[in-house]
């Protein structure tokens, strides 16, 4: 999203090669991760979990950074806006996603840190 709009199409496709195969390293380790904690009689439950816990994710994120992009690119009709538009879009929109992605990472650390911390005497679990 940071690439001048005078890379062309090979800009765009650079980055998001990298997203891609960094998605699909992502989600094979997690769901070795994931099944490799489960039971053998409940790895066909927690597996369609998972899938579906990813699909929804999947679909509300392309709305919402959909929903982002058009908001950022301020044009009625995108078939008709200037490439300055669509390229402003995508660095707001890739820009949202960096900050979602700090975001989640502290959750999961802050949670991390929690969960490894020694529980006190009188302490509810």
């Amino acid at each position: 999203s940071m690439m001048p709009t005078i890379s062309g199409i090979p800009g765009y496709i650079a980055p998001i090669a990298i997203v891609t195969s960094g998605y699909a390293l992502f989600q094979t380790a997690n769901n070795t991760a994931v099944m490799s904690d489960i039971r053998p009689d409940q790895r066909g439950v927690i597996s369609g979990l998972l899938n579906l816990s990813r699909n929804l994710g999947l679909i509300t994120g392309a709305s919402a950074m959909g929903a982002v992009f058009a908001f950022a690119s301020v044009t009625i009709d995108i078939a008709t806006a200037r490439p300055e538009a669509v390229a402003a879009g995508m660095r707001i929109t890739f820009a949202v996603a960096a900050v979602l992605i700090v975001v989640a990472l502290a959750m999961a650390v802050g949670s991390r840190a929690l969960a490894a911390r020694p529980s006190l005497p009188g302490d509810i679990s």
